[in-house]
């Protein structure tokens, strides 16, 4: 068998795979609008020498009912639509050239229950999931879009497939430029997310890994330790550094978040950084994503 060619494909398959992902580490990400709370892009400080991407959350397959139920792929916005609308979003990035807007689709509720993963079928699904995006994406301008399913009701090819025909759909008509996940480190959520990463990795730009789900109290070595692991299930991917303000877990900037990023850039890791959530933010006046922002953009 000849060598040459083999090493040729390699080659080509792995340029293919590096095409799809930015090269610029000074990405901020911040998810916004899911609690209700007022919060508007004008809000938050945005650093004009950072790439900022604010993630409408959520988009969500369900019905707007006082019991909501699965509608096969039909999303709509479920964001706070009144602070946050297309207007809002063309006002801001006629201000801040450095500003991108994605959707978020699933989360892990809708009016106190779960959000499931329902599909009938994975053709359904795309389609109606193709249709009911590319309105919303048009109505928005958006740059991006953010999958962050956290329950299932169905097995992990159907969900690689449907997730991995839609991104690649919306890439490919260039209805997006940009394609994120947001797993957690679950048994019940983490399998789900690798089956995609394993047949469609090549179309997603950013792991928006969610460091906030593991314990309080984890140790900057913790933290470095859970970095590591998660860059190597997803290897060759953007893998994003993350905290909450919500007072959930994982890693806080009152105990170190922040060296632990600049180990992380020292060795040429660091991609970016995102926050949960914007909504939980707003009272303290933001000072976190001050901080993150004038980090990533400092050349230390």
């Amino acid at each position: 068998m000849d060598l040459i060619p083999i090493l040729l494909v390699l080659v080509s398959a792995f340029s293919s795979i590096q095409a799809v992902t930015p090269a610029n580490s000074k990405v901020f990400r911040e998810y916004i609008g899911a609690e209700g709370k007022g919060v508007r892009f004008a809000d938050v400080p945005i650093n004009s020498k950072v790439e900022v991407h604010f993630i409408l959350s959520f988009a969500i397959d369900y019905t707007s009912s006082s019991s909501p139920s699965p509608t096969n792929g039909r999303f709509k916005a479920y964001w706070d639509e009144d602070n946050l609308s297309p207007s809002h979003v063309s006002a801001t990035k006629a201000l801040h050239s450095n500003v991108k807007v994605c959707i978020s689709l699933g989360g892990d509720t809708i009016r106190g229950q779960y959000v499931f993963f329902k599909p009938r079928s994975i053709n359904s699904w795309v389609s109606n999931a193709i249709s009911s995006i590319t309105k919303i994406a048009r109505e928005y301008d958006l740059d991006g879009i953010d999958i962050d399913y956290e329950h299932f009701d169905a097995d992990t090819n159907t969900f690689a497939e449907c997730i991995g025909r839609l991104l690649s759909h919306l890439k490919e008509q260039k209805i997006v430029s940009i394609a994120s996940i947001a797993p957690y480190d679950n048994d019940s959520v983490q399998p789900y997310y690798l089956a995609l990463w394993r047949k469609y990795g090549y179309l997603i730009d950013y792991v928006n890994f969610q460091f906030y789900a593991y314990d309080k109290g984890t140790t900057i070595s913790q933290f470095l330790d859970h970095f590591e692991t998660q860059s190597s299930n997803y290897r060759g991917g953007k893998v994003l550094v993350s905290f909450g303000t919500d007072g959930s877990g994982g890693l806080s900037p009152e105990n170190g978040f922040f060296e632990a990023c600049s180990k992380l850039r020292h060795a040429k890791k660091l991609h970016g950084i995102f926050i949960w959530s914007a909504d939980d933010s707003k009272k303290a006046g933001f000072p976190y994503e001050k901080q993150s922002q004038t980090f990533l953009a400092s050349t230390k």
